[in-house]
């Protein structure tokens, strides 16, 4: 199996191509211009009045030899950067350019090295160590786009290549035995070291997978915290309405139905009834206004979670006539907004459930940190059956413990009949 090659990867491919072939101009502008009598004894020295042979017949292999491989480099620049000719050859690019690239400079090298002026890398062995750096080039590609199987047959096909081309070159046994075991030695690197590619690309792929899932997890998973907290909020935003309005619109109608059976007959009695029914009605208006400022954006974000807490804490207790004890810290390490909306959150419904159920007449509201933050709210009122809200019965109690462990708490909570209740939060 392929994968699309990165235009990144072609263009720096292109690059250090034309790299290479510039440092080898260089390389042979050197040594056959400043060295040339000591690689070939038999030419006069500069300046000498002995006629030699004109420098540009002895130099024209090695201009064909850069012509030649700067036209093929430059055509690999054009092509890796035209969007156009990859369209238009589509899925067919790639294995055309892998041959052009791989066969070129063995063609090259085989025809015109072996006609180099005299120089350390003019002979056989020198053109199978010029065109190392380009074909190991093309590897890096091959590695790259395919297989295991295709490094291997890159390498035999490009050795086999190159023999064949040198079998037709008239050289001694010696360098004919030379030039075989350079190319078994090339083969097997190319191999090992192709394997080595191959293996990184395909633990980097497999690396970007995993990222990938992992990144569409944590979408998923976003999205659904999402839609957890909507629900939990729809859900308190339903016993909110349930134990105040609803509560208060029930008190209303059976307070009118009363008023209107004892209508003619007792008028004392009638008014007493209104005012019952108007007080319930202040009563329900103002539950309800309460009910919806909590609704309405965290207090945490214009107080911060002690001063938070503590307004909570004291509206609770005002409303129920309880006497309010605070122990808090004199400030706390900084914490993530999801942890500090927890605590705010699960102290909020634990001192709503104090004001509502517990008929308590003291309240403790703690919170302290050691390594992990402890939210404690306790109460002496009438407690319940700890089995009871264990199992799911008492849905606030519920929404705490699921809060908590959402935001990676723990949520334990502590009550007898008559002995009062206590809710810890570790978080």
């Amino acid at each position: 199996m392929s994968h699309s090659p990165t235009p990144r990867i072609l263009h720096l491919a292109a690059w250090i191509w034309l790299g290479y072939f510039f440092a080898m101009g260089v390389m042979d502008y050197i040594l056959y211009t400043q060295f040339r009598q000591i690689l070939n004894p038999n030419l006069p020295p500069l300046g000498a009045n002995v006629p030699i042979r004109p420098p540009v017949q002895l130099f024209i292999p090695v201009y064909l030899y850069y012509t030649a491989n700067g036209l093929v480099a430059l055509l690999f620049l054009a092509v890796a950067y035209w969007e156009n000719v990859q369209k238009a050859f589509g899925r067919a690019f790639y294995p055309l350019l892998i041959i052009l690239l791989s066969a070129a400079p063995i063609l090259i090298n085989g025809l015109v090295v072996p006609r180099f002026p005299n120089g350390p890398l003019a002979n056989a062995e020198g053109m199978a160590l010029r065109q190392f750096p380009i074909l190991f080039i093309v590897l890096a590609l091959v590695a790259w786009q395919y297989e295991l199987a295709h490094v291997i047959l890159f390498s035999t096909a490009t050795t086999a290549l190159e023999l064949f081309l040198i079998s037709g070159v008239a050289l001694p046994s010696q360098g004919t035995l030379v030039l075989f075991f350079i190319a078994i030695i090339r083969t097997i690197s190319f191999i090992a070291v192709g394997v080595f590619i191959s293996l990184l690309v395909t633990r980097l792929r497999e690396q970007q997978e995993a990222l990938r899932q992992a990144n569409a997890n944590l979408t998923h998973y976003a999205a659904t915290l999402e839609q957890l907290a909507i629900s939990r909020e729809r859900n308190r935003l339903a016993r909110e309405l349930h134990d105040t309005l609803a509560h208060s619109l029930t008190a209303l109608s059976v307070t009118l139905e009363t008023i209107k059976a004892y209508f003619d007959l007792d008028s004392a009695k009638t008014r007493a009834l209104i005012d019952s029914a108007l007080a319930s009605t202040r009563a329900g208006i103002d539950e309800t206004r309460r009910a919806l400022r909590a609704l309405r954006a965290s207090p945490l974000e214009d107080m911060g979670l002690l001063l938070a807490l503590q307004r909570v804490a004291e509206s609770a207790a005002a409303r129920a006539n309880l006497t309010l004890t605070l122990d808090f810290p004199p400030t706390l390490p900084s914490l993530s907004p999801d942890v500090e909306q927890t605590l705010y959150r699960i102290a909020q419904e634990a001192l709503e459930n104090v004001v509502r159920h517990a008929q308590a007449k003291k309240l403790t509201l703690r919170l302290c940190y050691t390594g992990r933050m402890h939210l404690i709210v306790e109460d002496d009122g009438i407690g319940f059956d700890s089995q009871q809200a264990a199992s799911g019965a008492r849905f606030g109690l519920a929404g705490m413990r699921e809060r908590a462990e959402l935001a990676g708490g723990a949520l334990k909570i502590e009550s007898h009949k008559g002995k009062g209740t206590k809710i810890s939060l570790e978080i």
